[in-house]
């Protein structure tokens, strides 16, 4: 224990943590020697083998720094401080050479090799204590910030974690409000975000495909991908829950969901005052979803690779959904049939690309259908 003194003459008794120096040198005078030097100072380990050394120096609690001799049988200190170096349990501890070498290219093959100091004999004992004190110190600012990083890197995940979840619940929360407008499609919004993701995986590695289906962006499509029909909150019950077709203006009022839906969550950016990337998905999603390759689809009658990809995407998953699912103006297809249809809609409604992926996975389509059946 050691006095701090504080103001009013009153101490203040605090722990001051000892610390510890291995010395590794094969003649047992050198360590007596810097035994003797360091014990009144430090906790004080000893090894005469570099493989000694460097079993001691793996143990813990670790050494705070190692005083290392250089000519040794068997393994000599540069050895020794290579596998110091080369281990994430040890590469931390300052080592300091010890050695009668004085030549300038053994001290700078030293420092090379991650040592922080080097010292020729004989020994000076002030100069040792110094070095050693001035090196400990170095090492506990050192650990200081390691730890206040790790810290902090912690804290980043942990809030990283936070946005996440409060992206997910946002995205899952206006989902659901435009599901509940529409009670036929159970677990549409579901099977449609796991298409898409298989969809995405598959033609990561494709050259029209690589540079937008990068992982992090196949993520940020999957959870973009409930807001695609978020639109259909603004479309009058009469129209959207009609039981028969519609009718030629119907259809014209409903072909305004896409619209509605990007400008929906446009508003949203609006008011937060940023623009966030797994929005813009959102909002190509949601406004494009609709259009077909060759042009004929709404709202813009956008054609070919003007169509956002992540929209090509979504009109492959939310067609085939639409098709396996019951509706009240129709039955419910097979797989099979709708697997058809959309091989139909190559190169006319849906990216040939993406159907050739479609075609590839079909099966893993069928599984999800089947896992999260209506």
């Amino acid at each position: 224990m050691v006095a701090v003194p504080v103001s009013g003459d009153v101490s203040l008794l605090v722990d001051k943590p000892i610390a510890t120096v291995l010395v590794v040198d094969d003649l047992a005078d050198n360590l007596s020697l810097m035994s003797s030097l360091l014990k009144d100072h430090y906790r004080v380990k000893v090894a005469n083998q570099g493989e000694k050394g460097l079993r001691i120096a793996a143990q813990l609690p670790a050494p705070d720094l190692i005083l290392l001799d250089i000519m040794m049988p068997g393994m000599d200190g540069y050895e020794v401080c290579r596998r110091l170096k080369a281990d994430p349990a040890t590469r931390d501890i300052p080592v300091i050479f010890l050695t009668a070498r004085a030549d300038v290219a053994d001290e700078a093959l030293g420092l090379a090799l991650g040592a922080v100091d080097y010292i020729t004999k004989p020994i000076s004992p002030p100069i040792l204590l110094a070095r050693v004190q001035t090196h400990l110190a170095l090492k506990a600012t050192a650990d200081f910030l390691r730890s206040k990083s790790d810290y902090l890197q912690q804290e980043v995940a942990l809030r990283t974690l936070e946005v996440q979840a409060i992206q997910d619940v946002t995205i899952m929360v206006m989902a659901a409000l435009a599901e509940t407008r529409d009670s036929e499609t159970g677990n549409h919004i579901r099977r449609t975000q796991l298409y898409v993701k298989a969809l995405a995986e598959r033609l990561r590695e494709h050259p029209r495909f690589e540079p937008v289906l990068s992982e992090r962006n196949i993520e940020l499509l999957y959870k973009s991908a409930p807001l695609h029909d978020i639109g259909k909150v603004g479309i009058p019950d009469a129209i959207l829950l009609k039981p028969g077709k519609l009718t030629v203006e119907e259809f014209e009022v409903m072909k305004r969901h896409p619209e509605i839906g990007r400008d929906a969550i446009e508003e949203a950016e609006r008011r937060l005052g940023i623009k966030v990337k797994f929005l813009t998905f959102a909002k190509e999603i949601a406004y494009s979803h609709q259009e077909k390759w060759d042009g004929s689809g709404y709202p813009q009658g956008l054609a070919g690779d003007a169509i956002p990809v992540s929209a090509r995407l979504m009109a492959v998953a939310d067609v085939y959904d639409a098709l396996i699912s019951k509706r009240v103006y129709k039955p419910a297809f097979s797989h099979e049939q709708a697997c058809q249809i959309v091989v139909q809609g190559r190169g006319q409604h849906f990216d040939p690309d993406i159907v050739d992926a479609f075609i590839e996975i079909a099966d893993d389509f069928r599984t999800i259908a089947l896992r999260y059946a209506d």
